[in-house]
């Protein structure tokens, strides 16, 4: 069997009973290496004509299309269901989807690299609020006009009017795209989740590079979700034991929460201790504990061990972040950017009061950090189309600007592989004030660049 390929979207159409036992005679493993050669973004099995399925028939897939991910680092999943199908691979993943769900190849098309001189207005709701940012950034990132819902009463007043939009998103979820030790940020700590017997896969599983850059962010606190851990082995002990000596060089904290030592050494755990590890029973004791958290590094930032020198591979690029910052906030606000000045510098905060902040890191053919600082008005006004209008707290503010510089992220990140640059992005760290962020900013040389939106003062700063 081959995929059928639709713009950037491999697809393989199947049809009948998939239960496990019959899969491997509809795909195999040389039929997901034959899509090595094509040049696609997505890989999807279309279950339009699938009869009946169980989670062992869809597992064969899944665990298939890992292979094809790790060489490619493309997205992978499941289009064309109905919402008892889409139902019903929930309840097998229970939140563990690690795959992308789309309802239609059409919505599928959305999610890839598309013509950006023909946007699309798409209607799209989640119940999950993070899934229905994430599906706004990524449609907004490839060009098109994300309406979104902010309630589920709200989507099915705008669904009334169909012809207004090309496509209606709901029954969509996008998945982890490879990562497999999923990875969110609560307030400003790093939460990954991991699950299982921990072994030496770990160290294959956890992106070092991610980690490593997220420090460089300013992330100080990381969390390790271990209630699903049933055990680990001598050589995932080490693989903690290593990463906490790390962080100890950042002053940064590592936690675990949820793991029990029933089939564990309880030696483990004080050599984990031993080594800087902390232990808590719920992450409520960590989360809800604001002294805790302020202690841990959740709410501040500390000097980082060593300081990268800025350097002209990563200046001569700076035109596309500037556009990637620049052309979102103008479409975001409405707003005509006006560039004020530009130099290399620390980076400098002239009113520091009634500011936020987020910072971004990259890492890949190019490394580095941006720093992004708002007055509070434009960074209200720039997360208006994520949260709507209305009374807004400074926290939905921080958290909807922290998924507005995701977007500006990933918008550098398509900007910079049309030249051939390939980046990864951390998750973005967010500040409600600039003591804060100059606490890992202030020994930093960067490109401070001075701009203006309806006469406020807005900077950029680029650095590594």
């Amino acid at each position: 069997m081959r995929a059928v390929v639709k713009g950037r979207v491999g697809i393989f159409h199947l049809q009948g009973f998939l239960d496990g036992n019959n899969a491997p005679s509809f795909l195999t493993i040389d039929d997901i290496k034959a899509t090595e050669a094509l040049n696609i973004d997505m890989l999807l099995v279309s279950l339009k004509k699938v009869i009946f399925f169980n989670k062992n028939g869809l597992d064969v897939f899944v665990k298939l299309f890992t292979h094809i991910r790790t060489l490619k680092h493309i997205s992978v999943g499941f289009c064309d269901y109905d919402h008892t199908k889409f139902k019903a691979i929930n309840t097998f993943y229970a939140g563990e989807i690690n795959f992308s769900l789309f309802k239609s190849e059409k919505i599928a098309e959305l999610f890839v690299s598309s013509n950006k001189s023909d946007p699309k207005t798409i209607l799209l709701y989640n119940e999950d609020p993070s899934q229905r940012s994430a599906m706004a950034i990524e449609l907004f990132d490839y060009g098109h006009n994300p309406v979104i819902a902010q309630s589920f009463a709200e989507f099915e007043t705008k669904k009334k009017t169909p012809e207004l939009y090309y496509a209606i998103i709901e029954d969509t979820l996008l998945g982890y795209f490879g990562q497999k030790v999923a990875t969110r940020v609560t307030g400003n700590a790093v939460i990954y989740t991991i699950s299982n017997f921990l072994d030496a896969e770990i160290g294959n599983n956890f992106n070092i590079a991610y980690h490593t850059n997220s420090l460089n962010v300013g992330f100080r606190l990381f969390i390790f979700d271990a209630f699903k851990v049933v055990s680990m082995n001598i050589h995932a002990l080490n693989f903690f034991t290593k990463l906490a000596s790390s962080a100890a060089e950042y002053n940064a904290a590592i936690c675990f929460v949820g793991m029990t030592f029933e089939k564990t050494p309880e030696t483990f755990k004080n050599d984990l201790e031993d080594a800087g590890i902390m232990f808590f029973d719920t992450m409520d004791e960590i989360l809800k504990n604001k002294e805790l958290l302020q202690e841990l590094g959740g709410g501040g930032g500390t000097t980082i061990k060593q300081q990268r020198i800025l350097n002209k591979t990563l200046i001569n690029e700076l035109p596309h972040f500037i556009d990637a910052t620049v052309s979102t906030l103008n479409m975001m606000t409405n707003a005509q950017a006006i560039k004020n000045s530009v130099s290399i510098q620390p980076l400098t905060i002239a009113n520091p009061a009634d500011q936020f902040a987020s910072s971004i890191g990259f890492y890949g053919d190019l490394d580095g950090l941006i720093i992004l600082i708002f007055p509070k008005t434009i960074a209200k006004k720039a997360c208006e189309l994520l949260i709507g209008e209305g009374e807004i707290t400074d926290e939905e503010i921080l958290d909807s600007l922290a998924e507005f510089v995701n977007i500006i992220g990933g918008r550098a990140k398509v900007l910079l592989s049309e030249n051939k640059k390939r980046l990864d992005i951390t998750l973005p760290r967010t500040y409600s004030d600039m003591d804060t962020l100059m606490e890992i900013a202030r020994h930093k040389k960067g490109v401070q660049v001075d701009l203006s939106f309806n006469g406020e003062k807005f900077i950029f700063f680029l650095t590594r």
